[in-house]
């Protein structure tokens, strides 16, 4: 059994996390001690490393909750709705890769445009051109 403080120490994070954490119904105490203070299981350790792993992968908060939901009813689930987030998230970042791979190459053609002389003013400045 962990204190808040032991729980954020022991998980690498900080105290007002596994508030925020709670707050949002990603983690719940065991209970409270006698003198009310937030009590925490190993099983809480666990849903907060499950949390920051999932966070590091790019999942959102819903994400991660609807994650969390199906593992502590994992028998009411089918994979094939753990697999439909995961792939719905991946069709998201592929999304974004293609955006920001067209702006970089917007910007690049910009950049290269540009002579970029120091002794130049900007008045006539090919990437200020472009971006009218």
């Amino acid at each position: 059994m962990y204190l808040i403080g032991e729980l954020a120490k022991i998980s690498g994070v900080t105290t007002d996390t596994l508030r925020f954490y709670e707050k949002n119904g990603l983690i719940q105490p065991t209970g409270r001690s006698d003198s009310g203070y937030r009590i925490y299981s190993d099983n809480s350790l666990e849903q907060v490393k499950f949390v920051l792993n999932s966070k590091r992968l790019g999942l959102s908060l819903d994400e991660i909750k609807e994650l969390l939901d199906i593992r502590l009813e994992a028998t009411q689930h089918s994979c094939a709705e753990v697999k439909g987030i995961t792939s719905a998230k991946l069709l998201l970042i592929d999304e974004k890769i293609k955006e920001l791979t067209k702006i970089r190459n917007a910007l690049k053609k910009i950049n290269d445009a540009c002579c970029g002389h120091s002794d130049d003013d900007a008045s006539h400045c090919s990437i200020l051109e472009a971006l009218k």
